[in-house]
């Protein structure tokens, strides 16, 4: 099976930068696609950001412009660069990756990893 570790959430103020990144390990036989989900308090969640194997990225309208989702196939890392954040973009935010691996196939979640805008 698979695993998911998020990492880079935290607190910064309304037009700062984070990147966050996402691991995938365990006995993986290959990475179909991977993306970033968001949640927050009260509201469902919701797509931020996917791109597949081939590279093929897509996005929510309210980031388009602001993060870019990138890959490190090498390393199974997927990355968010998220800029010109704004209050609207806290949320607990979700590492999602569709995995083969030796054991099967699947959606994997990670634990999520809170991220806050205010001044």
């Amino acid at each position: 099976q698979g695993q998911l570790v998020e990492s880079g959430g935290g607190l910064v103020q309304p037009g700062g930068s984070l990147r966050l990144a996402c691991v995938a390990s365990g006995n993986i036989f290959s990475i179909q696609a991977m993306g970033w989900y968001r949640q927050a308090p009260g509201q469902q969640r919701e797509l931020v950001a996917s791109i597949t194997s081939a590279g093929n990225a897509n996005y929510a309208d309210s980031v388009i412009g602001r993060f870019t989702i990138s890959t490190d196939d090498a390393q199974n890392t997927v990355y968010l660069q998220m800029n010109d954040l704004k209050p609207e973009d806290t949320a607990v935010y979700y590492c999602n990756a569709f995995l083969l691996t030796l054991d099967d196939a699947g959606d994997y979640w990670g634990q999520g990893i809170q991220v806050t805008v205010a001044s």
